[in-house]
């Protein structure tokens, strides 16, 4: 039987978001001793077992999944040619490897959101005026 495109093989399949078997159990195992399981961890990273260091190191101080970044950007970012300024400096930042591709992107979405927002404000502006000399004309 061929598959067909966006119809599951399974309909009856496992529920969205329904959790591991395995996972439930391990956590309510844990769920007592979190404290004295962490204690031991530390315990054995302070006697220098590397592998607990990771561990305890990795749960005190997770990898960041971002840094906080600087490059040029105007105080107040008030007019769509503003944000066209901002998008022109984020690639000199990229040029001069001060910014990653993925950070600029980043970057480049929110200042898409303040392009929109800008937008927005500046039509609902527009459409006020045409109203007012609508209304004044009648």
């Amino acid at each position: 039987m061929a598959f067909v495109k966006g119809i599951s093989g399974n309909p009856s399949g496992r529920p969205p978001g329904a959790r591991n078997k395995a996972t439930i159990a391990l956590e309510a195992l844990l769920e007592d001793e979190a404290e004295s399981v962490g204690r031991k961890c530390v315990e054995l990273a302070k006697s220098g077992d590397t592998v607990a260091i990771k561990l305890v190191l990795d749960r005190i101080c997770p990898a960041r999944r971002g840094r906080i970044v600087r490059f040029n950007c105007p105080e107040a970012i008030k007019s769509t040619s503003d944000v066209t300024d901002v998008l022109s400096e984020v690639l000199v930042a990229i040029a001069e490897g001060e910014l990653t591709p993925e950070e600029a992107s980043s970057i480049a979405q929110v200042l898409e959101i303040q392009r929109r927002a800008i937008e927005i404000v500046d039509i609902e502006g527009r459409l006020s005026a045409l109203e007012r000399r609508v209304m004044h004309y009648e």
